[in-house]
């Protein structure tokens, strides 16, 4: 087993965060859709939603969303977080390509 070194904790780190914020865009819309049926009031913003996937939360939240059947019928979602995770991709891949 390796040593635990600040290089291998710094590789860790995106794909902690990655762990995080999509365990954060699977909550905020389970709680939006248990909002929608028992706390209209107490929705959560689109433009919300949209940042947290733009955040990195965008697979988990479009997964999340078919699972759950929350937000299918809205155009802006059913094409925004598929561009949100094509961006990513593209970025991901320039990175990547450039290093």
């Amino acid at each position: 087993m390796e040593k635990l070194t600040p290089e291998l904790l710094l590789q860790a780190l995106p794909y902690a965060y990655l762990a995080v914020i999509s365990l954060i865009a699977v909550c905020v819309t389970c709680y939006d859709k248990f909002a929608a049926k028992h706390l209209p009031g107490r929705r959560t913003r689109e433009k919300t939603l949209f940042l947290i996937s733009a955040l990195g939360g965008s697979v988990a939240m479009l997964l999340t969303m078919q699972i759950i059947r929350h937000k299918t019928r809205h155009k802006s979602f059913m094409i925004g977080i598929p561009l949100i995770i094509l961006a990513q991709a593209l970025l991901i891949f320039g990175i990547w390509y450039l290093l």
